[in-house]
């Protein structure tokens, strides 16, 4: 980017609870301090005041769940340089992803007293399963300092520097007691992508898996782990089944057999 230009900055929202945008409304004054670099041109969370693209960064919040949603992730994509999914909805599909291992028709028919109103996808996906995305920031909700990382690193022409190791790591570097050793506390630390700071384990609870799957972690090797602890491979696929369980599920497909198969 250029120094003399601005980065214009677009921030959009899709299916999701607002969370992620609202850690970036939380960055405050680091946010303004890069008022003079980053031109934000749509965000609605924060202003009315909107410029239309083309854009230099898109932060794109929420899953595709509706057949407008998909059209619109994709006239993003068409007037944005960068593309960055942020948080577990964007990424993963979020929570309401859930419905994704039953028929729409099931849920509807329940939830609707006219469901023939609704107009949704069969499934509830991340950006990516549409269109190219250039970067995947984690968590329910972000990690904002990530955000930050991005920004700066389109500003200086670098790569981003993301983490891609475990909330094991974090617990480490913050010398605190592994739960699920010690305590015997089932914990999903251990295939969980570092982002959080650790904040459950540092309470003494096991992580719930709010910043996804880590790179090549091992689910099949977790769920043996879990099971020495009395914990079945039903109650293992419930904690798996949180924000990420699209991208838990998916890892799990792939990771081979479990414990129990």
């Amino acid at each position: 980017m250029s120094v003399n230009k601005p980065l214009k900055l677009a921030v959009w929202k899709f299916s999701s609870c607002d969370g992620c945008q609202l850690q970036l409304l939380d960055l405050g004054e680091e946010l303004l301090a890069l008022l003079g670099q980053v031109e934000i041109a749509w965000f609605l969370e924060a202003s009315r005041r909107t410029i239309s693209g083309p854009y230099d960064l898109s932060l794109v919040e929420g899953s595709v769940t509706t057949p407008r949603e998909e059209k619109e992730i994709r006239r993003i994509r068409k007037t944005s340089r960068y593309l960055v999914t942020i948080g577990a909805c964007a990424t993963a599909g979020g929570i309401q992803a859930l419905r994704n291992f039953a028929s729409l028709e099931a849920y509807t028919s329940v939830v609707y007293p006219r469901p023939e109103f609704i107009a949704a996808l069969e499934t509830c996906l991340p950006a990516s399963h549409y269109v190219k995305v250039d970067a995947e920031l984690y968590g329910c909700p972000i990690n904002r300092q990530q955000v930050l990382e991005v920004i700066a690193a389109l500003l200086l022409g670098r790569k981003a520097q993301l983490p891609a190791s475990s909330v094991c790591m974090e617990c480490k570097r913050a010398h605190q007691v592994c739960v699920l050793v010690e305590y015997g506390t089932p914990c999903l630390g251990p295939v969980t992508r570092e982002g959080c700071g650790a904040i459950c384990p540092g309470f003494k609870r096991g992580c719930y898996g709010c910043f996804g799957p880590m790179p090549g972690a091992n689910l099949a090797s977790h769920a043996r782990v879990l099971q020495s602890l009395g914990v079945d491979t039903g109650a293992w696929r419930r904690m798996l089944s949180t924000f990420n369980v699209q991208a838990f599920r998916t890892l799990e497909e792939t990771d081979g057999k479990t414990a129990n198969d």
